[in-house]
């Protein structure tokens, strides 16, 4: 079993399947969109033909939302899985959210949450795509001034309430919506329904993964996990690799590889933050060149799977910076990929 060939081609990093930018957050279940400008790049590296209007079209319709969810952090997931995601996984992320406050010493009493969230909702409406000065405005002419700390946990509160979700996509600030006028509503999953979604979405595209890779992603308790993985039945089977269990889905996807291909991974991308242990394609003794323990990654390559060296997104001409001796050829090709997204 090659485990990094295998990651590949189901997260769609190579041979990708898609042309749609919806199809890969639909395919994904749900995807770290923590930095607001290179989660285009994250969804649009895994279609085709890269495109970031075909991502800002799909945002803006709706189809892609942006949320506070899983584990509590920034989530795209499509509109189709929106309230399955929400009734879910919500309850741990509000939990989470809560602890997060505990610990900055915030408390915020129950009619305060209720009447700052019905002013973020009409803010919301009125306008159509709000941002977070905008809901500064609104409360200020109500009287109320709140710290931008204790708004950020009002706003993410209201996401993960189904409240608000993500407005129009600005370059480099992020926009609210109200819910009820972006995402249609659906018939609500029972809980086993609900898990059987989340659970065959994050093995068809993260496969190959352990139980504890799944439990770290969804942010869900062991049990639900397990849950998940029995629900799924006899479509899914086990392997070991160096005493680890792994799960596949028995139409995994084994074909299309290619070796000599290096990618331009954005910071925060699935291909790493979907695993707890990340020892697979990252040498532990780079890891600090991907992520410190503050939960902050880095943009970085990966060569044949192997994480291997950094780039800088955001300058003219290309950066990059190795830590390994792995093959580099194919970093030119893969930037002028990134330069072609960002125009077309």
């Amino acid at each position: 079993m090659n485990l990094i060939s295998l990651r590949l081609l189901n997260q769609q990093l190579v041979a990708q399947q898609f042309d749609d930018p919806v199809q890969v957050v639909d395919h994904m279940g749900a995807m770290q969109a923590q930095d607001y400008r290179m989660m285009r790049w994250a969804v649009a590296m895994r279609t085709r033909k890269p495109s970031v209007k075909a991502f800002k079209r799909a945002f803006d319709s709706g189809e892609i939302i942006r949320l506070h969810l899983m584990r509590g952090t920034w989530q795209l997931v499509s509109a189709e899985d929106y309230w399955t995601m929400i009734g879910l996984c919500a309850p741990k992320g509000i939990a989470v959210t809560k602890g997060w406050m505990s610990s900055n010493k915030i408390s915020i009493p129950s009619e305060e949450l209720m009447r700052i969230r019905d002013i973020l909702a009409l803010t919301a409406a009125d306008m159509g795509s709000a941002t977070k000065e905008d809901f500064v405005q609104a409360l200020a002419e109500k009287n109320i001034q709140i710290d931008s700390h204790r708004l950020s946990y009002h706003i993410r509160l209201a996401e993960m309430s189904g409240t608000l979700c993500s407005g129009d996509l600005l370059p480099m600030k992020a926009t609210y919506a109200l819910t009820a006028n972006k995402v249609k509503p659906s018939a609500a999953m029972d809980r086993d329904e609900a898990l059987t979604v989340i659970t065959r979405k994050y093995l068809h595209s993260r496969q190959p993964a352990t139980l504890e890779d799944f439990v770290w992603w969804s942010g869900l308790n062991i049990g639900d996990c397990r849950r998940g993985i029995a629900l799924l039945g006899n479509t899914i089977h086990q392997e070991r690799w160096k005493g680890r269990v792994f799960y596949l889905t028995d139409d995994c996807r084994s074909r299309g590889f290619r070796k000599g291909r290096c990618l331009m991974i954005p910071p925060y991308d699935e291909y790493l933050i979907s695993y707890k242990s990340r020892d697979i394609v990252l040498p532990p003794e780079y890891s600090h060149k991907a992520h410190n323990n503050r939960g902050i990654f880095q943009p970085i390559i990966a060569c044949d799977g192997i994480v291997c060296g950094n780039w800088s997104p955001f300058k003219g001409q290309m950066y990059a910076e190795f830590f390994t001796g792995n093959n580099h050829r194919g970093v030119q090709q893969e930037w002028s990929r990134y330069k072609q997204f960002l125009i077309k």
